[in-house]
């Protein structure tokens, strides 16, 4: 009989990062690879991503990596975790060009790339797996079904039910959900972002019904925003534009490419004649709407260049709409509310689309019901959320009649092994942190670089330079001091005379007893000088202590 192993890498008590581990006797099967973005605390980082030391320590044991759609907070963190372990990653087409096109832009031309259909079945490592349609942001979203030998084990990914959708890449297949619950669900993992919203989150995620009134009033130019991964609205926009005979320009090269990736797959094509290339475009054009789009906070980065007139293609006119369809996300929050104050100043008209009208595509309270009826999990775990949201997504599952000990409700890093069929009580507990990312590098999961920018950003810096001749060790220049956010030099003669003081003190007491070291010297200056600086200023700036040492001719 199988022995099972589930547990949360990233998506348990935060909103992203989301990564989950499957293991099904010594195999590990990984669902999604996310990132999350930073807090307007997190100075300097660029994303957070999931801590992969244990999937490097346990490599030879990993069957699959399944990335389950192409939004950033389940596969933008899979460019790491290759550079790290070339693991094979299995998911459907649209989603495998946007991973393809990461490892291009990152310079990774070594990878085990296998593209699979939706509602499709076939084997990994000797593992039956399932796949099948939902309804998400993006087309060719999928969620994954691995077989035990007490049945399947589910990860719903994002959904929501939506029976009026018109493309075959965007439907949920309801009867492939119900054939699975026939054949025996042994453990659900189910979404809860949205898990406290009543109802379904259909017909409200439609951006049509809230922005069509402004393609019937103007006649000027409309400007919309967008995130570049949500193909659904996207296309929303595409055919309002159709319908009222405006033209559309693609403000972003890479969306231009991804909808000719999209029509190549079959999926959706923009209307002929409809699109006015970038290379033909003229800031004069009225009856055209323009798409700005971007992920994360660059959307809201790029429309503040314009608003600043430093864009060369686009600038804004008094005459615009501006529509914002972009609503923030946690971590570009403060971006968000800089790009529409920037914008109101412009005097354009400015409409923000409001969430409490027009709902994220996931899963509500009826939605989650509905899946938990159509697969009939022995077990239901909630996952993608923060605390509130997955305490709520086991209320839902305690009111459809669960027993409170059939919910497993864990922290990132919690175990639940389940043996011949049963969960076992306590949980085991893996290790991980938060590995946090500046650029291409990753920082330090402890916090220290993170701490360092806290100290520069709110208490500053202090530089003591001092140059001694490096055979006899006497000092032969300054010292020099430099403030940088801490005190106003001029008005604080008496600090920086007691620094240099401080700084020449500790170098010929070395010297005296003999005991003089460069790097020592340095560290007990640093906490000589912090020390003092705390007691007459209040402050604990970074002191930053530098020997210079020359060889010179006395």
């Amino acid at each position: 009989m199988d022995n099972i192993k589930i547990f949360a890498l990233g998506g348990l008590d935060e909103d992203g990062k989301n990564m989950y581990v499957v293991e099904v006797n010594n195999k590990i099967f990984v669902l999604e690879c996310g990132l999350k973005y930073p807090e307007n605390d997190q100075l300097g980082i660029e994303m957070i991503i999931p801590d992969f030391s244990y999937l490097i320590k346990n490599k030879k044991r990993i069957s699959a990596v399944f990335i389950s759609h192409g939004n950033d907070d389940v596969m933008a963190a899979i460019v790491n975790l290759v550079k790290e372990i070339n693991v094979p990653i299995y998911t459907a087409p649209l989603t495998a060009y946007l991973i393809e096109s990461m490892f291009k832009e990152a310079g990774i031309k070594k990878y085990d790339l296998h593209r699979v259909q939706r509602n499709s079945t076939f084997e990994v490592d000797g593992v039956e797996i399932k796949t099948f349609g939902v309804t998400e942001s993006i087309a060719d979203a999928m969620g994954i079904a691995i077989k035990t030998d007490h049945g399947y084990i589910v990860y719903g990914s994002e959904f929501i039910f939506d029976f009026d959708v018109k493309i075959d890449a965007f439907k949920c297949d309801i009867s492939r959900l119900a054939n699975l619950g026939d054949d025996g669900v042994l453990l659900l993992m189910g979404e809860s972002v949205a898990s406290t919203r009543e109802g379904h989150s259909a017909p409200h995620h439609k951006l049509t019904p809230l922005i069509e009134p402004y393609f019937e009033e103007t006649e000027d130019r409309i400007v919309i925003t967008m995130y570049n991964q949500n193909l659904f609205r996207l296309i929303e926009v595409i055919e309002l534009a159709n319908k009222y005979n405006r033209k559309i320009m693609f403000y972003d090269d890479k969306l231009r490419e991804f909808m000719q990736e999209v029509a190549k797959l079959g999926y959706y094509h923009v209307p002929a004649g409809l699109e006015v290339p970038k290379s033909k475009f003229d800031n004069k054009i009225e009856n055209i709407v323009v798409i700005i789009s971007g992920s994360g906070s660059n959307i809201f980065k790029r429309v503040q260049n314009i608003t600043n007139k430093e864009d060369p293609l686009i600038e804004f006119r008094k005459s615009d709409t501006i529509i914002i369809a972009s609503p923030s996300v946690p971590g570009t929050v403060r971006e968000a509310n800089r790009m529409e104050n920037a914008l109101y100043k412009e005097g354009a008209k400015v409409y923000a689309t409001d969430k409490k009208r027009m709902f994220s595509m996931h899963a509500a309270i009826e939605d989650l019901k509905m899946m938990m009826h159509l697969l009939k999990p022995k077990y239901y775990m909630p996952v993608k959320g923060e605390y509130n949201q997955l305490i709520s997504n086991a209320n839902i599952a305690l009111d459809m009649g669960y027993k409170a000990e059939n919910i497993i409700v864990m922290d990132n890093g919690q175990v639940a092994t389940i043996k011949n069929g049963e969960l076992e009580k306590q949980y085991d507990q893996i290790e991980i942190e938060d590995v946090m990312v500046d650029g291409k590098a990753s920082l330090d999961s402890s916090g220290m670089v993170l701490r360092d920018r806290e100290k520069l950003s709110t208490d500053g810096a202090i530089i003591v330079g001092i140059v001694i001749n490096h055979k006899t060790k006497k000092i032969i220049g300054g010292p020099d001091v430099q403030s940088r956010g801490v005190i106003y030099l001029k008005d604080a003669e008496h600090i920086v005379k007691e620094i240099g003081i401080m700084m020449e003190n500790i170098i010929e007491t070395a010297v005296k007893n003999n005991k003089y070291d460069n790097m020592t010297c340095r560290m007990e200056a640093r906490e000589a000088i912090g020390k003092y600086v705390l007691r007459e200023t209040g402050k604990h700036p970074m002191i930053l202590p530098a020997i210079i040492e020359i060889n010179t001719t006395e």
